[in-house]
């Protein structure tokens, strides 16, 4: 404990001195004695605010040996950001795979730099739009006007949000859009910054990274439902597209998308702090994908990490 300066008081530590006696039979000398007494007094007064101001700066330091009260982390900035070697690491895969249409988006879900590669135009973006899709449908339930416990085809939303997104079935997509309402779908993407049409479903990888980066950020949905939708986006039925081509430490939530000629993966890939959106849109002008389209999706999603994450992480 702080020990408080003690401030004299009289008869204590600091007594008045004593008052002489009066002269007797001169005159003023009952003046002079107040006028003593006044002095004393005044001079208490002093001691007693100097004392008071010494116990204040005395509580106002702190004691020997204490811990002062850390202050609010700022905020740090990401531990990865995408260099400009990038730019030529991906543009050697596009040119060596230029067989196929290739988009590829990057953002950083912390606010931060958004950048494209290859054709930025739209794609069908078969299963990926899935997403869209369970916030926008979790997005009634927050406001009341859906539930997770509503009856929806065999089971309940809740069943088939997860059907559809964790193993990408096409019956609870269908269901789930007819809840949702094409004109209300369409509305939602729209209020957050993307242009899509349920019934011709195209997207370019800029509209699906900024999706995710939303979602992630927390912007679509309350806490509970974006980690809900957040779990559906691992250990899906299909992981051999960008989480076969993340390093080990990475945290990978996806959903990838096949129709026809058309291959795409869209994952959140978080490490060390930092969580980036990472979409690969592909197209075989064949009309059929193939493993080479796969494996061309697996190198980009090493040569982005090797560039957000330049840390020494053993393969998967």
């Amino acid at each position: 404990m702080s020990e408080h300066p003690l401030v004299p008081t009289p008869g204590r530590d600091a007594p008045p001195p004593a008052p002489r006696k009066p002269s007797p039979g001169k005159p003023g000398s009952s003046k002079a004695q107040g006028n003593r007494r006044l002095l004393i007094l005044a001079l208490i007064v002093v001691l007693v605010i100097v004392g008071t101001i010494t116990l204040a700066v005395v509580r106002s330091e702190p004691r020997s040996g204490a811990v002062l009260p850390t202050p609010p982390a700022v905020p740090a900035a990401p531990v990865a950001a995408a260099p400009p070697s990038l730019q030529d690491s991906v543009d050697n895969i596009l040119s060596e795979a230029d067989e196929y249409r290739i988009g590829l988006a990057l953002a950083d879900v912390s606010g931060g730099a958004e950048r494209t590669f290859g054709d930025q135009s739209t794609f069908t973006a078969a299963s990926t739009a899935k997403i869209l899709t369970a916030a926008a449908y979790y997005h009634l339930v927050e406001e009341g006007q859906a539930s997770l416990d509503a009856p929806m085809g065999d089971y309940d939303a809740a069943f088939q949000l997860k059907a559809m997104v964790n193993d990408s079935n096409n019956d609870s997509w269908l269901l789930l859009m007819d809840a949702v309402g094409y004109p209300q779908l369409i509305a939602y993407a729209d209020s957050i910054g993307v242009t899509y049409d349920p019934e011709q479903n195209l997207l370019t990888a800029a509209d699906m990274a900024l999706i995710l980066k939303k979602l992630y950020a927390g912007e679509l949905l309350d806490k509970d439902n974006t980690d809900q939708l957040l779990s559906y986006m691992q250990d899906t039925n299909d992981e051999d597209l960008i989480p076969a081509g993340s390093r080990a430490g990475v945290d990978v939530h996806h959903k990838y998308g096949e129709v026809s000629g058309e291959l795409h993966d869209a994952a959140l890939l978080s490490y060390g702090g930092s969580t980036f959106a990472l979409v690969i849109y592909t197209e075989n002008p064949d009309g059929v994908a193939d493993d080479d389209q796969a494996e061309v999706i697996r190198d980009l999603t090493r040569a982005v990490e090797d560039a957000l994450f330049p840390v020494g992480l053993a393969g998967k």
